[in-house]
Parts: structure tokens; C-alpha cells; sequence
């Protein structure tokens, strides 16, 4: 099996096709296994939309031989909280560790920016997102049926965030500071 390598970095203005076509696929397949009736949001984004994003958020695509395969981005406000949203990855690469890379990017951004707690929502119906944002260290804060279907919020906290580490064959919890 060829192995892949991916790249994360910053969205760029000429990655808005890319990333179109890839929100587009995920987000049809995310409101048909949600069953959600209503359309999305995330359906009805122009090119400008993306692109004033990419100017104003922490937008974060993923690439493989110079393709983009997924994005996300990040609203950080001036309370040290911010707000993931568009987390897509192309259907060809989810189950394959693409999300997991963005979502490090993200992690070790809002490290650097000094934010203490990352929030989103997503589909509670959605139980393989559910479970992979409680990997990541989420938890669900809430319910809302503000959009006509169930969806949780879910709060990761980075001021509490426990880290293991192995100290001569032992494991350690130890803060993150």
C-alpha cells in the first residue's frame, strides 16, 4: 500500500474551488445520515463566503499531492473562546486520519493563541462525529433545536487539558500549563 502524506496549512484564496466541491459532498452525505430536512448553511456558501473566512478565521486545509482533501475553520473571539466550523473532509479520506491532522492543527493553534475553550456543534443523530470529537477531547455542553434538528454543542477545554506522559514504564497525568 502507497503511503500518504499529507500537508496542514493556512487556506489560501486559490483552494476556494477545492473547497466547494469538498463541502459540498461531505455536508450532503452530514444532513442525509443526519436526516435532517432543512438545508444547511454550509450548503448555501458563496465564493466570497469562504473567502472572507480565509481572511478573517484560522482556516486550515489538508492536502495530499498538492490536493486539498479537506478543511476547517476556526472563529477565535476576544473572551479566549473560539468556534470550529465547516469541518470537512472529502469522502474518498474519511477514515483515514485526515480529520485527526486538521483537528491538531487546530489544537496546536489554539494553543499558541492562549484559547482556553474550542466549542461546535454537530448533529447529535451523528454518533461516529460525536464519538470522534469525544477522542479528541470534546464533551457535549448542550442540545439545541434552534436549526430543526437536534444538535449538540460540544466544549473542548485546552485550560484543563490532561496530557499522559510515561515515566520509567509509568503513566503520569500531568497539566498542560
Amino acid at each position: 500500500m502507497k503511503k500518504m502524506e499529507f500537508i496542514v496549512r493556512k487556506a489560501i484564496e486559490n483552494d476556494i474551488f477545492e473547497i466547494e466541491k469538498i463541502n459540498k459532498k461531505a455536508f450532503e452525505a452530514y444532513v442525509k445520515n443526519a436526516v435532517i430536512l432543512k438545508k444547511i448553511d454550509a450548503l448555501n456558501e458563496s465564493y466570497e463566503d469562504i473567502k472572507k473566512d480565509i481572511e478573517t478565521k484560522e482556516f486550515f486545509v489538508i492536502l495530499l499531492n498538492k490536493l486539498v482533501v479537506g478543511s476547517v475553520r476556526v472563529e477565535v473571539k476576544s473572551d479566549k473562546t473560539a468556534y470550529l466550523s465547516r469541518f470537512a473532509v472529502d469522502l474518498d479520506y474519511q477514515n483515514k486520519g485526515v480529520g485527526k491532522l486538521l483537528m491538531n492543527a487546530v489544537d496546536n493553534r489554539m494553543r499558541e493563541l492562549g484559547v482556553l475553550n474550542l466549542y461546535l456543534h454537530t448533529a447529535s443523530r451523528m454518533l461516529s462525529l460525536v464519538r470522534f470529537y469525544y477522542g479528541r477531547g470534546f464533551y457535549i455542553e448542550s442540545t439545541t433545536k434552534d436549526r430543526g434538528y437536534i444538535r449538540a454543542l460540544l466544549c473542548k477545554e485546552y485550560e484543563n487539558e490532561k496530557v499522559e506522559t510515561s515515566l520509567d514504564g509509568f503513566k503520569k497525568n500531568t497539566e498542560v500549563v
